[in-house]
This record gives C-alpha cells, sequence and structure tokens, in this order.
C-alpha cells in the first residue's frame, strides 16, 4: 500500500514476519518438553523474529527468489482501513528464550526463497 502516514515511505509499513517453518519448530519445542516431562511454562508467547521488515522487503524477495528484479507499484490504501492499519509489529521474543527456546529464526529473504523455491515453483504446491 501507499503510505498516508508521516515517516513511512511507500511499502515501508514494517512487520515481523516469521517463516511458518519456524513458528511450528517453535510449538514443536514445547511438544517435545511435554512429552519429556520437561517444566514447561504455560502461556502466551511471542514467536518472532524481533526484527520488523517493510513489506517492499518481502515483495523484492519474493521476486529475487524467481530471478526477477523488482519491479513494485504502490495502490493507495482502502478508506476504512487508513487512520487503523498498525505501520509497526515487532515480536518480543524474550518470553520464548526464557523458557528455553535457542533455535535461530530464518531470514525474511531465506523464509521466502526456501517457500518460493521449494513449494510455489514445483507443479505440486503441496509437495
Amino acid at each position: 500500500f501507499k503510505s498516508h502516514k508521516e515517516g513511512y515511505s511507500d511499502g515501508m509499513q514494517l512487520r515481523d514476519f516469521v517463516y511458518v517453518k519456524d513458528a511450528a519448530a517453535a510449538v514443536v519445542h514445547f511438544l517435545e518438553a511435554a512429552l519429556h516431562g520437561e517444566p514447561c511454562t504455560n502461556g502466551i508467547y511471542n514467536i518472532g523474529t524481533g526484527k520488523a521488515r517493510a513489506f517492499k522487503d518481502l515483495a523484492s524477495s519474493v521476486m529475487a527468489s524467481i530471478g526477477k528484479a523488482p519491479n513494485l507499484t504502490f495502490i493507495d490504501m482502502p478508506e476504512d482501513l487508513q487512520g487503523k492499519y498498525q505501520y509497526f509489529t515487532e515480536a518480543t521474543a524474550t518470553k520464548l528464550r526464557a523458557a528455553g527456546y535457542t533455535q535461530a529464526f530464518l531470514s525474511l529473504e531465506e523464509g521466502v526463497q526456501d517457500y518460493v523455491q521449494n513449494y510455489l515453483m514445483h507443479d505440486d504446491a503441496y509437495c
């Protein structure tokens, strides 16, 4: 979307993008701990990289993963989202790390490349 907030260029709205494989690995960590009788703190955990990235980075990564140069066009943000849209979200994984989860998260580029090249670019998208 085009930006409607001062301080943010078009496409520079920020999110903490986390690859689904990384999110699943964090869940498996807790399941395995429970299965092995290890102490586990129940609760709600932020699962994210802790590093907000721009939507423009996401789109550029998709294009790079298919061997194309980014050619981005930004559209107006729908009026019903203007004034409500979050321009920045970023996970704080302190509680997750304190619970013993030490695995690193893939970067945005690594996650996009894996997904695009190993799933989307195959005849069977579910392979």
